[in-house]
């Protein structure tokens, strides 16, 4: 089991890598904050926190009843590869977002509630590595698995919240170069992690 500084900078990798990752969250995130200011951009990113409980807890629930199956194991791990790849490949082509229209009303919670629960990432994402990765880290007790949560849900939340930030005073920036080097530089972060995953789920389909 990785010491405590490994497992959070991994919670923090994971966490940043999906916070800034192109997706509807992280879209509605920018477009609230072009429309309506930084602040609603803010409350949208603090989506994650309302709406990933349950699917961390329904995943674990049926993930933990195969630890003793490494097959199973072992197509969880490299379907989580196959979506990490998937996300590292979209920060690549992420595209600038756009205002929303600043005539509607924000209702910019409700709104990033009901994007959270239609997005299929945070579902795949728990399901085939959040989750995979708890139950690892679980085998050294209760501490380890709240420090990753804690760690990854500071990391992603404060991701948007800092897009939201920089989108409202630094509008340029996500036409930039900077931008597109950043994005880049995320893309590998999850490369690597999909590289980590897959030979996890081939070191098990050989013990299977």
């Amino acid at each position: 089991m990785a010491d405590a500084a490994s497992l959070a900078l991994a919670a923090a990798a994971l966490g940043l890598s999906a916070g800034f990752a192109p997706g509807p969250l992280l879209t509605l995130v920018l477009s609230q904050t072009l429309a309506h200011g930084p602040g609603e951009g803010v409350k949208v990113a603090l989506a994650p926190i309302l709406t990933d409980a349950p699917t961390i807890l329904a995943a674990w629930l049926v993930l933990s009843r195969f630890a003793g199956t490494p097959t199973v194991l072992a197509v969880v791990a490299l379907a989580g590869a196959a979506l990490l790849c998937r996300y590292g490949w979209d920060c690549f082509k992420a595209p600038s977002p756009d205002a929303g229209n600043p005539d509607l009303a924000p209702r910019s919670v409700l709104r990033g509630v009901a994007a959270n629960f239609a997005n299929p990432h945070p579902y795949l994402f728990w399901a085939t590595v959040g989750v995979p990765f708890l139950l690892e880290t679980a085998t050294a007790g209760a501490v380890p698995v709240i420090v990753f949560l804690a760690v990854f849900f500071a990391s992603i939340i404060g991701a948007k919240v800092a897009a939201a930030l920089v989108a409202g005073r630094f509008r340029r920036f996500l036409s930039s170069r900077a931008y597109r080097l950043l994005m880049a530089g995320l893309g590998l972060s999850l490369f690597y992690f999909a590289f980590c995953f897959a030979r996890q789920g081939l070191a098990l389909l050989q013990r299977a």
